[in-house]
């Protein structure tokens, strides 16, 4: 079982992970959460919020890019807000900040998302 929160800021989801590790004991997991949620709920502006996320590994970082994928065949947008200076630097040593652009907090994220 996961721990996460999923709240809604106008047409914006925010997922809250509500984990320490983003891996591979979890990221089959939250790529079925993410599935349900980005394709039953019509979601097009998507916020993971990474506030309790201390780590990360290659399989979270691909449930992050299954979220990307499905966001962007509906011309969907994703951000990834507040996350620990481990996955911030996973992120660009990935070269994935293209595809999952960070934000350092959800107001951010929500200004964002709410401008495009």
């Amino acid at each position: 079982m996961i721990n996460f929160e999923v709240k809604r800021v106008g047409n914006i989801s925010i997922f809250r992970l509500n984990e320490k590790r983003l891996n591979s004991s979890v990221s089959g997991m939250i790529k079925g959460e993410f599935t349900i949620l980005l394709q039953t709920e019509d979601v097009s502006k998507f916020i993971v919020d990474m506030t309790d996320v201390e780590s990360c590994d290659s399989s979270g970082l691909s449930a992050l890019l299954l979220a990307y994928r499905i966001l962007s065949s509906n011309q969907g947008h994703i951000r990834i807000a507040n996350p620990s200076r481990n996955v911030k630097t996973l992120i660009h040593i990935s070269q994935l900040d293209r595809v999952l652009p960070i934000c350092d907090n959800i107001d951010d994220a929500i200004n964002e998302l709410e401008s495009l």
